[in-house]
């Protein structure tokens, strides 16, 4: 008989942010990380503190203090809060911990992030709990969070324990079985106790996990209800839980309010380059590149700004970015000074060139695209690019196209034939022609006649009956010699609507 095969037992990693909506503010501004802020919110005058960092609380910073009692402290930099950043922040979070596994649950609060990754089964991959918890905490620490990672066999117990974690102890897992000892120390605040129960235990001098972990289960299902037992299962941490995973967000996305309007470019390009960082990081993570930027600026008076570059490769060059940025908001600047800005990426793949030992070094793509940014802010958008024929007989119709690299090459053979060439004339050169039996017998092309020893045609074209521009067009291709005897092969048309000829085009 074959034996079932044996799921690896339950392990869960817990990640929890603290002081969550400060450290989403503070992410994107790194020359305010080791100065004391708080993040007020609320409509004027009746704010409040939200949220602040460790600084900011050594000096006596409190959650709930009003904008009166926080000008007492001048040293404290005062920031509003930002829900935007939030949730951009919280995307970044998600995604970091699905690069671990696809099964991630979260359970943040309005002033915590906290999530719960599965890890069953993750040993050869990340090795060890411990060491996966540790690669876990450096990626986030990468995005400029700071966070508690806790593992346990236990879902509710590893949250709870992350919620009790201090900041010297950002890394702790408990061993199975011993759920119960670890827990007991912490307070019953891990426990996100409504009011109503806070209050209850404290007139009974329950403090601790231990505490209520002690208390006769019978006798507090009898003065609590079920609410009473499921209680004291999370102290005991032996909850039993069914993981519920959230699919994580694929959007490359990074907001950022401004403290005041701003007007001078060079400085939103330095909020723009930490932005940057954080997008670049994140498509690195997963062997990526950027492939377009996306920038939308809101105006103080109202309405938006919204610019795309897209290069012909992708790319991780930061100060490449930044550059076609400043190009492109240099061509098309906006009009009014800016509050904040929403920075989106679309990933796309690494660019790889295999070159030969002897092949000759080519130039960077990157070098090509600043290049036809600068040509487009001298003779604009629509005049750069390279040119599709239309979907019609009128003659000279075309449009501009961005250059794109085909990534599929297809093989061609070589010919091996001559080729005629084309010399087109732009603008088309006047000429005078002679007419016999309604076909072109001379003309005079720049003061010197040539006689039309062959004529082909004519091809007649006329406009298109959905467009309201009418035009009628009749060509002929003719070789024609002058009097000192050079030949000349060319195109000559002539617009019946006026009756005027000209010459068009050479044949080489």
């Amino acid at each position: 008989m074959g034996g079932a095969t044996m799921s690896p037992p339950e392990l869960y990693a817990c990640l929890y942010v603290k002081e969550f909506a400060a450290q989403a503010v503070l992410r994107l501004r790194p020359e305010l990380r080791e100065k004391p802020c708080a993040v007020m919110e609320g409509e004027p005058p009746l704010q409040q503190v939200c949220s602040l960092n460790a600084k900011a609380r050594r000096m006596g910073v409190l959650t709930g203090m009003t904008q009166v009692e926080m000008e007492t402290f001048p040293a404290v930099t005062l920031l509003p809060r930002s829900i935007q950043g939030e949730t951009a922040t919280r995307m970044a979070l998600l995604e970091c911990a699905g690069s671990f596994t696809p099964r991630v649950e979260e359970a943040s609060t309005a002033m915590a992030f906290l999530c719960v990754l599965d890890i069953a089964g993750t040993e050869k991959l990340f090795g060890p709990a411990a060491t996966l918890a540790e690669k876990l905490k450096n990626s986030v620490r990468m995005l400029g969070i700071a966070a508690s990672v806790a593992v346990s066999r236990n879902f509710h117990a590893a949250i709870c324990l992350a919620r009790g974690m201090s900041s010297r102890t950002p890394v702790t897992v408990i061993p199975a079985g011993v759920e119960s000892a670890a827990l007991a120390p912490l307070p019953l605040s891990v426990l996100a106790l409504s009011a109503e129960h806070a209050e209850k235990f404290a007139l009974w001098g329950i403090r601790t996990l231990g505490m209520l972990a002690a208390l006769p289960e019978k006798d507090l299902i009898a003065r609590m209800g079920q609410e009473g037992k499921r209680l004291r299962q999370l102290a005991m941490g032996n909850r039993p839980h069914l993981f519920l995973p959230v699919e994580p967000p694929t959007k490359l996305e990074e907001y950022r309010e401004l403290d005041s309007p701003v007007e001078i470019l060079d400085s939103l390009l330095f909020v723009v380059g930490v932005m940057l960082e954080q997008l670049i990081l994140r498509v690195t993570s997963r062997m990526l590149a950027l492939a377009a930027l996306t920038i939308v600026l809101r105006l103080e008076a109202g309405g938006s700004h919204t610019r795309t570059v897209r290069p012909a490769l992708p790319t991780n060059d930061r100060q490449f970015w930044i550059k076609l940025l400043h190009l492109d908001l240099e061509a098309h600047p906006p009009q009014a000074p800016i509050l904040s800005l929403t920075l989106t990426a679309e990933p796309g793949s690494t660019s790889q060139v295999q070159m030969g030992l002897f092949s000759p070094q080519l130039p960077e793509p990157g070098g090509l695209d600043v290049t036809l940014a600068r040509i487009r802010a001298i003779v604009g958008e629509e005049c750069v690019g390279r040119a599709v024929l239309r979907d019609t007989h009128q003659p000279n119709e075309f449009r501009m196209e961005p250059f794109a690299v085909i990534a599929k090459h297809t093989a061609e053979t070589a010919c091996t034939q001559p080729r005629v060439a084309l010399r087109q004339f732009r603008p088309p050169e006047k000429i005078s022609a002679t007419l016999q039996n309604e076909r072109p017998t001379s003309f005079f092309l720049q003061k010197k006649r040539y006689i039309i020893e062959k004529a082909y045609g004519p091809w007649r074209t006329s406009g298109d009956w959905w467009n309201p521009e009418w035009w009628n067009v009749e060509q002929w291709d003719i070789v024609a010699h002058s009097a000192e005897g050079s030949l000349l092969c060319g195109c000559i048309v002539r617009d019946v609507t006026g009756n005027c000829w000209e010459m068009v085009a050479l044949y080489d």
